[in-house]
């Protein structure tokens, strides 16, 4: 359980009391979003700073951070970052994460880019309030700062600990505010006492034993709760009929149900509040409501023929040489089509938000990634100004990327404003998986070769990607933004290759979204990579050359990559796998390697961690069953402020892309979206786990990156890979469920 107060000083009091020393931030207008990338698109300047370290008289130390932890872990690691500046154990550092109101505005929780990226303000906010306590101590103890120690908050000369005084009585009844100095330096790798050692999850011990902590879980005096029933167009979110459709609601048809208080109608949001949940249930089952026909949603099971008709926009990434002269030249030329599924976050809790409304304020509790945008969301649906909203964030289920979690607080804060009582409202099942935002499909186009040499020389690559940032649903179905399509340009991740080619031609079609799309683990980077190690691959064949040593001989100078690829075969002991496929008991065994590079932002972007997978599986033909029997991941992170944080967020990139790559994929009718539980969208279960090794590189002396999505990439191909090893087939579109595979291979008899 916690070992902080339970309160904290109010942030009136941490901006004006004695007794403090501050790090903080003029506030600033936040950047804005590039073109057709995700971010918060808002004028709203936040009227007092934006505090990053503040240390109190009684020596307590608070450290904020504008980023939420999904389940992550970054409260943890980031409490490491700050105890590593300011020597004292990562216990005493007490994280503020995420909440607008106190926390700076550092954009969403997304492109794994806390540790790596948002650390670093406050990783010099901590250097630099370590730096002015020195200085304060050398003034008390009439010594210079060069002289002294600093051991878990306190200062002494090196030799007399004796002598010590601790931060708290440096500050006693004054007040020190200092402009955060981002030139400020920190600590060298050497120096570093708590970053790069593992440390224990402090969310952990609330959970375990019951403390408050999910939104789920929260309960106000007076509390109603709400249900919302929604259109028939189940995951559509563009055109003119969305927020036109409602005909009538029949109030009437619940009134024999006890403890309804109010059924609230906007649009086509409709909601229900009663006084008790299961009330509010039986309300939103039995209400009668009368929807216009809605238009049919294409005939999506040709899903590769829909990506092609849908307009789209080429955007050119990256062209060198003369690729069509290439392509002439070559000795083998290879073209090929991969296809991508849609997929759902399946949080496996349904989104819940509790919402209180005093006068012209509104108090939002909400497990959102995104609380600043959340904000300007919720001043754009109410009219409310921003500085009237106070979202305060709480965990819930993981949702790794954009789920319904911003939308129930929307539905929250439309019941709020309707009574003088909070309200608590929560999604089912059947909402959460049909509305939330998809992990869009996508359709990549590679043409490719070898030269006479047996080196890879042609390389043309194009992506389509049809998502945008899926905007709040209570927006669309109360008319508040039209429902206009919108085109993101973030198709892009990944799409460079690592491998040297001689002639490339790189490029993305932008395209709107078909159903309701956003960003979701890996965004389009794990497609992309899907593509790209697939391709080398099957140049390697063509090249009778084994398929790890054609990679290393293509990576040019990417010494970090041939260290990683190589530290993980030498873990897997590829050397000692079979190149031809081993039959036993009508299973066929095969293994697959694959490599990936995390590439996320706006073109050209900026690198993440590094991944490798090597894996072995078997497959039987007749039914198209297939068993991971074990992976090996190898991952260059550069220095791994919580290693063990690192193995968990591995673990679950693991997990995840592995059901991802065997079993997940969204189904829809003529409404839209028909996989509404999890008989029609099924996950990976425990029995179905392989065994995992791991071989994390050891790098200290380099930058931290960002761990929580580069894991997934190589797992798609990897397992592609094995199954061409295994079967002599390649395996062109994901996922490859039994029934995919059967069909892939009933046209090769030769295998059975």
């Amino acid at each position: 359980m916690s070992v902080f107060p339970n309160t904290l000083p109010s942030r009136e009091q941490l901006l004006n009391d004695k007794g403090i020393l501050t790090v903080f931030r003029k506030p600033v207008a936040p950047p804005k979003p590039a073109p057709g990338q995700p971010g918060n698109h808002t004028d709203y300047i936040a009227s007092k700073p934006e505090l990053f370290i503040v240390v109190l008289e009684d020596n307590q130390i608070l450290a904020f951070n504008g980023h939420v932890d999904l389940g992550t872990g970054i409260r943890t690691s980031l409490a490491q970052i700050v105890a590593e500046e300011l020597d004292v154990e990562p216990a005493r550092i007490r994280m503020i994460l995420g909440d607008p109101e106190d926390t700076p505005n550092q954009g969403p929780t997304i492109a794994s880019a806390t540790i790596q990226i948002s650390s670093q303000p406050l990783q010099r906010a901590a250097a630099q309030a370590r730096h002015f306590l020195l200085e304060l101590a050398a003034g008390h103890l009439k010594i210079n700062t060069e002289q002294l120690t600093i051991n878990n908050g306190m200062i002494h000369p090196h030799d007399k600990p004796e002598q010590s005084v601790s931060f708290g009585e440096l500050i006693s009844s004054q007040r020190f505010d200092l402009q955060l100095d981002e030139q400020t330096p920190v600590k060298s790798a050497e120096q570093h006492r708590y970053t790069g050692k593992s440390s224990p999850r402090v969310d952990i011990p609330n959970k375990a034993t019951g403390q408050l902590t999910f939104v789920h879980d929260l309960r106000l005096p007076d509390m109603l709760h709400g249900r919302v029933v929604r259109p028939p167009y189940t995951g559509r979110d563009q055109g003119d009929y969305v927020g036109n459709s409602l005909i009538r609601v029949d109030e009437a048809s619940i009134a024999h149900i006890p403890g309804i208080v109010k059924i609230v109608v906007k649009g086509d949001f409709v909601g229900i509040i009663a006084k008790r949940e299961e009330q509010a249930e039986q309300a939103a089952r039995t209400l009668k409501v009368d929807w216009k026909p809605v238009p049919e949603l294409a005939e999506m099971e040709n899903l590769e023929q829909i990506l092609r008709n849908i307009p789209a926009k080429t955007r050119s990434l990256k062209v060198t040489g003369n690729i069509e002269n290439a392509l002439e030249q070559s000795t083998e030329h290879l073209q090929r089509s991969y296809l991508w599924s849609y997929n759902m976050h399946a949080s496996i809790g349904p989104s819940c938000s509790v919402a209180k409304m005093e006068a012209d304020q509104i108090k939002l509790w909400s497990g959102t990634q995104n609380p600043h945008s959340l904000r300007t969301d919720i001043s754009r649906l109410t009219g409310l100004t921003e500085d009237c909203i106070e979202i305060i964030r709480m965990e819930a289920s993981g949702c790794y990327g954009r789920n319904c979690a911003d939308d129930v607080g929307a539905d929250a804060v439309l019941m709020a404003q309707a009574v003088d009582q909070p309200v608590r409202v929560q999604l089912t099942r059947a909402q959460e998986h049909g509305w939330e935002p998809k992990g869009t499909a996508q359709i990549i186009d590679i043409e490719g070769a070898i030269d006479q040499q047996g080196n890879a020389s042609a390389y043309r690559f194009k992506t389509r990607y049809p998502s945008n940032d899926a905007p709040n649903l209570a927006l669309l179905l109360t008319g508040t933004i039209p429902a206009d399509p919108k085109v993101f340009e973030m198709g892009d991740r990944t799409s460079v290759p690592p491998y040297s080619y001689t002639d490339l031609d790189i490029s993305c079609d932008d395209a709107a979204p078909v159903v309701r799309s956003s960003w979701l683990r890996g965004v389009s980077a794990l497609p992309n990579n899907f593509a790209h190690e697939s391709f080398i691959d099957e140049l390697a064949c063509l090249a009778g050359e084994d398929p790890v040593s054609f990679r290393l001989r293509h990576l040019g100078d990417d010494v970090r990559a041939q260290n990683l690829i190589r530290h993980t075969a030498d873990k897997a002991d590829w050397g000692q796998h079979k190149s031809e496929a081993q039959k036993e008991d009508g299973w066929l065994y095969g293994h697959g390697f694959a490599y990936g590079h995390y590439v996320h932002s706006r073109f050209p972007g900026f690198g993440a961690a590094r991944a490798a997978w090597c894996v072995s599986l078997k497959v039987r033909p007749d039914t198209g069953e297939i068993q991971v029997i074990k992976v090996t991941v190898g991952q260059d992170a550069g220095r791994m402020i919580n290693p063990d944080g690192v193995k968990h967020q591995v673990h679950g990139n693991i997990i995840q892309s592995l059901s991802r790559t065997l079993k997940e994929r969204v189904t829809f009718d003529q409404q839209g979206v028909a996989s509404l539980e999890w008989g029609g969208y099924p996950i990976l279960n425990f029995t179905e786990l392989p065994e995992i090794e791991l071989a994390l590189m050891d790098l200290p002396e380099e930058p931290p990156l960002g761990v929580g999505e580069s894991t997934s990439l190589p797992c798609a191909p990897a397992i592609a890979n094995a199954l061409f090893n295994a079967t002599g087939v390649r395996f062109l579109q994901a996922p490859f469920t039994p029934g995919c595979v059967r069909n892939i291979l009933k046209t090769d008899q030769s295998i059975f």
